[in-house]
């Protein structure tokens, strides 16, 4: 495999597991861009489809699933299974409501519930419509849920336009589609948050980018992980507010006005065993309060029904605010103990206006429905919930309406915090959604075939000074600039694989899924060196062991970094020459990286999960053959017997740890860490043990110029490449002053 083969298998895009479909076999009804949702739907097999309300998501999974012509089984939310069934008609498809396995093969339609009475290794297709529902069921159901249907060739989520920032729920799709676990979509693009309290940037924008899993753990975006997530969503997911999202027509999906008014009722509450009223603490208050207020709440919900004799929906959260509601105005309530039979032919009796008032609660008739019949709805009261305060409303305010949509929020003005949380929620998910599809909309464009322009984020350059050459570039490619048997000696720092943490690149070798992939990607490299190396001279490799991290690699506990180095240079052809180990202050370490296995309290806790330092070890190898040219560094000047015996011990002490280039001005505002350049000391050793004055030393991972630095220092020449913009700029900065700096000693 070729390099330029080999960066797209590191694409975090996920393959087509579907059927081509041609695009007259579309029922005409769909719109252009509904088409264009199918066809690539069909071809993806396993992807899902997040619509906001009323863009004709049911339209698109019945096509998906009649075009793929599989035994098929649709599962919805009680409330809305019913309606997809009358959806369906529009199509000219017969599909059926079922509770239990059918004998036929067909399309069939069912609920939630009912999971547990289908055989899924009969169906070759599995949609879940309201797939949002995946975060609000037990997580033993959703488990449940996703088994059964592991085998299930061809499968399809659909939704309305998750929050942005809700990644779990994201994680929760991936596993049901089979992409990836939950686990490893967080190990790859985020960074446990629950520490941080930084605010991130996105194009100018600054908010708190987090998401948080059952047990309260709170994750955020890295920095240079978004592009690589928002590709790798595409890849999978088609998400879009309104058509001129991803460049179509708005025409006829210009919703009309929302009219959203607070009412709030005044009066004095005071909690029980309180004093006086400062604000509402927790669930039990917010409860309180609701109960207690119900009466000054009934007779505001009396007046305002009598505004407008059309048809209402009053959304309530308590069974009384159910009951009193549907007392006083003579209304038709759907309540949970209700049947099945009742609450799906009252919905659609209200749904053809036979219904003037419907009183339900938003986990009954507040997802997925269709009730663009009425344009007035009341909340009696709220809770802290934005996705229900949305839902809600986008039964209403949704294309195909063409009224004025009227919402009225009755609440009391201790609840007032409640209403300013939602409020604060709902203006915090406007602005991600448009930053989301703003930066999404290039790779969905590309994904549904249409033209996108495609970002340019790799640059090359070469600057030179007196005896030294800096590259800027990826190292597999500029390294091929380099003539044959032409160094004399390489040392460098190779990075760990550690996803995004310097750069987005998938030329970037710490870029890598894992250890496979950045051992496929490092040989590109290790091959190269062995190239441009004269033989029987050596290249000196800085490597660590690699602590094991239970959300990434399922374990706790180390990894033998080293040793898999040695394995990939002998595999290339090198010869594995020696190894030295520089010794680490275990304190200095422990406050660097807070791991509790060098804490003082770990030792008396339990020292079983105590543990040494993770020292650098240098790793020597050599080019087969004889060197035309020996090293002598005893007639150069640069060691005598003593320092040989010392470095030759094989541990290397007295470097200290902060001999470094300063290296604060090279850290991007993306990055996830610090730079961290090997200590100039160890270099050093390398240098005079291994190369004589004047020759060549070469660094394919330069970073801030640190190898080229001493080389220059130390009166060799150097040749650098470095992938990442900002290191390499620096990196010529102190190029040009040790440069400078030689050349007024020689003046001297």
């Amino acid at each position: 495999m070729g390099y330029k083969e080999f960066l797209e298998t590191k694409q975090y895009r996920i393959s087509n597991q579907g059927r081509e479909i041609e695009r007259g076999l579309i029922h005409p009804k769909l719109f252009d861009w509904q088409k264009d949702i199918v066809q690539w739907a069909c071809w993806k097999g396993r992807c899902a489809v997040f619509l906001d309300t009323g863009l004709g998501k049911t339209f698109i999974q019945l096509e998906w699933a009649r075009l793929l012509n599989e035994n098929t089984l649709i599962i919805a939310p009680l409330s809305v299974a019913r309606q997809t069934v009358r959806e369906a008609h529009k199509l000219n498809l017969d599909i059926k409501y079922v509770r239990s396995q059918p004998d036929d093969k067909g399309i069939w339609v069912t609920n939630y519930e009912m999971v547990d009475n289908f055989d899924f290794s009969k169906f070759g297709a599995v949609v879940l419509d309201e797939s949002s529902i995946l975060k609000s069921i037990s997580g033993m159901t959703r488990k449940k849920l996703t088994g059964l249907c592991s085998k299930v060739q061809y499968r399809l989520c659909c939704t309305a336009t998750p929050a942005p920032n809700d990644y779990i729920e994201l994680g929760n799709h991936t596993e049901f589609l089979g992409i990836c676990k939950q686990a490893e979509m967080l190990a790859t693009f985020f960074i446990n948050a629950n520490k941080e309290h930084t605010l991130q940037t996105l194009n100018g924008e600054t908010y708190r980018r987090k998401g948080s899993n059952a047990n309260g753990t709170e994750w955020r975006l890295k920095h240079h992980a978004e592009n690589p997530f928002f590709k790798w969503l595409s890849s999978w997911a088609i998400t879009m507010t309104k058509p001129s999202d991803l460049g179509y027509d708005d025409d006829g999906f210009i919703l009309p006005p929302l009219n959203i008014t607070p009412v709030f009722v005044l009066g004095e509450y005071k909690p029980a065993d309180q004093l006086f009223f400062t604000h509402l603490r927790g669930i039990t208050d917010r409860l309180e309060v609701r109960q207690s207020t119900l009466e000054a709440k009934i007779e505001r919900l009396k007046e305002i029904v009598s505004i407008d004799s059309g048809q209402w929906i009053i959304w309530c959260g308590l069974d009384a605010e159910s009951k009193q509601s549907t007392k006083v105005l003579n209304a038709t309530e759907v309540k949970g103990s209700d049947n099945i039979d009742y609450k799906v032919e009252t919905l659609e009796k209200f749904q053809d206006g036979d219904i003037p008032i419907l009183v339900t609660k938003p986990k009954i008739a507040g997802f997925g429905m269709n009730f663009q019949n009425s344009h007035n709805m009341v909340f009696m009261g709220l809770n802290d919930s934005w996705e229900t305060y949305y839902q809600c409303i986008r039964r209403q305010w949704r294309y195909m309406q063409t009224e004025p949509v009227n919402v009225y929020l009755i609440m009391h003005e201790a609840e007032m915090e409640v209403y300013y949380n939602v409020l604060r929620k709902d203006a915090q998910a406007k602005r991600l959604k448009e930053k989301l599809i703003n930066e999404i909309k290039v790779y969905e464009r590309e994904e549904l075939g249409m033209k996108a322009e495609l970002r340019m984020d790799y640059k090359e350059n070469t600057i030179k000074g007196n005896n030294w050459t800096a590259m800027l570039g990826d190292s597999c490619e500029r390294l091929k600039e380099i003539p044959d048997n032409s160094i004399d000696l390489s040392v460098y720092s190779p990075p760990f694989a550690d996803l995004f943490t310097y750069t987005s690149s998938e030329r970037d070798l710490g870029n890598c899924r894992d250890w496979d992939e950045f051992f496929n990607h490092y040989k590109f490299i290790i091959r190269d060196i062995l190239r441009v190396t004269k033989q029987g001279r050596l290249t000196c490799v800085h490597t660590s062991d690699i602590p094991a991290l239970a959300q990434k690699d399922g374990y706790i506990g180390i990894k033998d970094f080293p040793g898999a180095v040695i394995k990939a240079y002998e595999s290339e052809g090198w010869i594995f020459h020696g190894r030295c180990f520089v010794q680490k202050n275990p304190q200095a370490q422990a406050i660097r990286t807070h791991g509790k296995a060098l804490l003082f309290v770990q030792l008396r806790k339990d020292s079983s999960d105590s543990r040494p330092a993770l020292i650098d070890q240098i790793l020597m190898f050599k080019k087969v053959g004889k060197s035309e040219v020996p090293v002598t560094p005893v007639k150069n000047g640069e060691m005598d017997n003593e320092t040989w015996i010392e470095w030759a011990h094989g541990i290397w002490i007295g470097i200290q740890e902060t001999d470094t280039l300063q290296f604060s001005k090279a850290r991007g505002i993306d990055d996830e860490k610090h730079i961290c350049p090997l200590q100039l000391g160890t270099i050093e050793r390398c240098i005079k043990l291994y190369s004589n004055p004047n020759e060549m030393v070469l660094t394919p991972f330069g970073g801030i110029g640190s190898e080229a630095y001493m080389a220059i220092k130390l009166g060799r020449k150097a040749t650098m490449i470095e992938l990442k913009p900002e290191y390499f700029d620096v990196a010529v900065n102190n190029l040009t002053t040790v440069s400078e700096q030689q050349q007024m000693k020689v003046l001297l």
